[in-house]
């Protein structure tokens, strides 16, 4: 019973959503990181630039230098998102010489800004700063001792330009997710149209409609297309096979039918109780074979379109062998034939069969040896393991086959060119139809100096076919 376990375009989603989350998570942290070194970028600048101009307003008046904060450096440090900036000239020596807000820089920032640009995070009472610092060389009529200049706001501007450039970062993502799962699904029905194709075509053909496809279809498509193009095969084969043997059995069942209607006509034509007797007889005599060929038939329909429903279980050949040689040669049909076993291994001889279809396969092969061998034959069964399978063989030294006729023996209704026996030629085909069930292997082999020998190879139980 076909089981729905989802749908191909599901699962395509899902894999591509899955690495497409995989991805765009990577997107989205190489966007954060950045978005947040562009906004550090940007205000870094400002702070360069405001160190700059507070640079050229240095001016020395005798000996000290006298500082006037221009408002173009007061401008470029308030931004629209600062809240606080910070402004400090310092001399050589480290005291202040101008400066709005009393943030205490290390000394070790100090002196790395006396050899070159210097950035410094810093946090102050709970605020947190980026400040820059740089050392110029004074100008001074009297001295010439170099000045630092530190300029610095707080972190809220950068963190505030950080997340309106990552927000439209996101912004562009999720319209690219949008726009990539509206491609995906015009791929994925673009990419799947074969397929629908191929459906649309399998449900538009009738029933008895076996031929190939010869279709067009992309390369994931051939191991596919090609395993229905030998499933058809093989349903017009057995189509064929099915039509043939029905015409073969009716034909089969025509000739005795007519036999016996003939008989009944001549006798009733009669008087004569004598007559009616040997009518009777012939009667009988036809009915049994028809009636014998009818239940083949029914056993070799059985085997070959019906599938059963018992399992194979573990059975010793053996003692199957044994107890079915045993009853026919019990039987009124053996009484003119010398039908024995040959000496049978002391180990059990287990597979994995059915029990009654391996007793049906050893009555045809015991039925078929009877009838096609003249009285007093020698018929012979016995059991051979063999490496990994066991070997049942039935002998006899009866009429020589062509070795040409062999491969034929097995099909329905072929008696090996023999015309002389009231043989249907099914029993063989009934033999090679269990095999098959069993995953066994047929042989059949001349026996010296004249005669023939079938061979059955079962896979032991436990082995692989």
């Amino acid at each position: 019973m076909t089981q729905v376990i989802g749908t191909l375009k599901a699962r395509l989603a899902v894999w591509l959503l899955v690495m497409v989350s995989g991805l765009g998570t990577l997107l989205l942290m190489e966007a954060y990181y950045s978005t947040q070194r562009a906004a550090e970028r940007a205000f870094d600048s400002q702070l360069e630039a405001a160190a700059l101009t507070t640079a050229d307003s240095v001016q020395w008046e005798g000996s000290a230098p006298v500082v006037r904060i221009p408002p173009a450096a007061l401008q470029i440090l308030a931004t629209s998102h600062q809240e606080r900036v910070f402004y400090a000239v310092l001399d050589h020596n480290g005291r202040r010489i101008s400066a709005n807000l009393a943030i205490s820089i290390p000394s070790a920032g100090r002196a790395a800004a006396a050899i070159e640009p210097t950035w410094l995070d810093l946090t102050q009472e709970g605020t947190r700063w980026r400040l820059h610092g740089r050392e110029y060389d004074s100008a001074g009529w009297d001295i010439q001792d170099p000045v630092q200049i530190w300029v610095g706001h707080t972190m809220s501007g950068r963190q505030v330009l950080a997340s309106e450039l990552f927000e439209r970062a996101i912004i562009r993502f999720v319209a690219m997710v949008l726009l990539a799962g509206i491609l995906m699904l015009l791929a994925m029905r673009v990419a799947l149209k074969p397929m629908r194709q191929l459906r649309h075509r399998l449900r538009k053909r009738q029933a008895d409609d076996v031929r190939p496809l010869n279709a067009r279809v992309p390369e994931e498509l051939r191991e596919m297309v090609e395993a229905l193009d030998t499933l058809f095969t093989r349903q017009r084969e057995s189509r064929d096979n099915l039509l043939r043997f029905t015409a073969d059995a009716s034909h089969q069942l025509k000739t005795p039918l007519a036999g016996l209607q003939s008989t009944s006509e001549l006798a009733l034509q009669s008087r004569d109780p004598d007559e009616w007797y040997r009518a009777l007889s012939d009667v009988h005599d036809g009915a049994k074979r028809t009636s014998r060929l009818a239940g083949q038939l029914l056993s070799l329909a059985r085997l070959r379109h019906v599938e059963e429903a018992d399992e194979c279980l573990p059975l010793d050949l053996r003692k199957t062998l044994h107890d079915s040689v045993l009853e026919w040669a019990q039987r009124e049909v053996a009484m003119q034939h010398d039908l024995g076993l040959a000496e049978l291994p002391a180990e059990p001889m287990l597979i994995q069969g059915q029990a009654w279809a391996l007793r049906e396969l050893l009555g045809n092969l015991i039925d078929n040896a009877l009838r096609y061998t003249p009285p007093g034959s020698e018929i012979t069964l016995g059991l051979n393991a063999i490496g990994n399978h066991i070997m049942l063989y039935i002998e006899d030294n009866g009429p020589v086959v062509d070795p040409e006729i062999h491969p034929r023996l097995f099909q329905p209704f072929e008696r090996g060119g023999r015309q002389d026996t009231h043989g249907s030629g099914l029993g063989l085909a009934i033999v090679d139809t269990i095999a098959q069930r069993h995953a066994a292997k047929l042989q059949v082999k001349e026996r010296p100096p004249h005669g023939l020998r079938i061979e059955v190879h079962f896979p032991a139980a436990g082995e692989e076919s």
